[in-house]
């Protein structure tokens, strides 16, 4: 799954890349210092998996991952390609999911495009080039759909539906996403507004409480979650290792980073969640959707397994966690045997069965 971090120019996209990928991002107060995008594998931070490791005892352990690929900085007019526009949008269908970067700090030797600090304003910019890109869309398929739906058929008077809502909503300020209609109806149009958003407000180290909020509210309406960090603390974080990081973490009362913060907000933004398996060789976190039954999520490790899936022996991570051992769960009757149609949740530990 891959996350794009997209944003105005010089709203810490990059920074917080690199400090996310511990990569190395061009990153400095220059509009367009991203042209190509960057891409980095993060892995999605889970106590659970510790808990695992110290009882499996296994040779590795590997948790469950995301991409982010860091996208050049848009501008007013991106639709029409004005800036780096037309290869923005097109480096932006290629996503599953967006993390919107939004400048909340005032800082007068870091550019601002456009004059100054204004959230609202900036997230508008954005979601109205891509509400433009949309519509253009929209209308070349409408033009398609209605000559079929004239003729009788039926399909297309359906997808003509969905069309005009679309049409109306795009045209009236508002988001695919926050339209009311279901994820799979919207897949079949392939639109900008129609992916998941988390907004992650980048704030300073002293942040306005009422700010904050505000920004709460006004994310929550345009169909999206929303996190707040302090991109030049997080750097900071990212640079340290072990002890130091864990001191200095306490020292400002952080149970976990912003990024860690970010990584789980995305994470669950795209409707994800992890089940692991636990063996000798390794202890491993494997990412499905949420809603997944057991044959997809057996699918994950191998196709083979999915194909010849036949059953899966399951239990559940609070209950490993408590007793401390399989064969304690075996005793109490806490290992069960599902079948095709069982969903597997977040924090189930499954060992697969499968025909060859």
């Amino acid at each position: 799954m891959e996350i794009g971090i997209v944003g105005l120019p010089n709203v810490g996209k990059s920074t917080i890349f690199n400090a996310l990928t511990s990569g190395n991002a061009a990153a400095s107060n220059y509009p367009f210092t991203t042209i190509e995008p960057n891409v980095g594998v993060v892995g999605v931070p889970d106590a659970r998996l510790k808990r695992l490791t110290e009882l499996a005892q296994p040779k590795k352990t590997i948790p469950a991952s995301c991409r982010f690929v860091d996208i050049a900085g848009l501008v007013k007019g991106a639709a029409s390609g004005e800036g780096l526009g037309n290869k923005f949008l097109a480096n932006i269908r290629e996503v599953d999911a967006i993390l919107h970067m939004v400048r909340l700090f005032k800082d007068p030797e870091v550019i601002h495009t456009m004059g100054g600090v204004d959230f609202k304003r900036d997230i508008d910019v954005i979601e109205t080039e891509l509400m433009l890109a949309d519509l253009e869309s929209i209308s070349k398929q409408y033009d398609k759909v209605s000559g079929k739906a004239k003729s009788g058929d039926k399909a297309a008077r359906e997808a003509m539906v969905v069309l005009d809502t679309l049409k109306n909503g795009l045209e009236a300020g508002k988001p695919a996403r926050a339209l009311g209609l279901e994820p799979k109806v919207l897949q079949d149009f392939a639109l900008l507004t129609a992916k998941p958003v988390l907004y992650v407000g980048n704030t300073d180290e002293s942040p306005d409480p009422a700010t904050l909020a505000e920004f709460a509210a006004f994310t929550k309406a345009r169909g999206g979650e929303s996190v707040v960090i302090c991109g030049k603390l997080e750097s900071e974080i990212a640079q340290l290792s072990g002890e130091d990081r864990e001191m200095f973490m306490k020292e400002l009362g952080m149970k976990q980073s912003g990024l860690e913060t970010v990584i789980v907000g995305a994470y669950k933004t795209l409707g994800l969640c992890s089940y692991f398996t636990v063996g000798v060789e390794e202890v491993r976190a494997w990412t499905i959707h949420v809603g997944d039954k057991a044959p997809q999520a057996a699918g994950v490790i191998h196709t083979d397994f999915e194909k010849g899936f036949i059953k899966a022996d399951i239990y559940g991570y609070g209950d490993i966690d408590k007793l401390g051992s399989e064969a304690a769960l075996r005793e109490k009757g806490l290992i069960r045997s599902e079948g095709k149609e069982y969903m597997v949740k977040d924090g189930d530990v499954c060992h697969f069965k499968f025909a060859n």
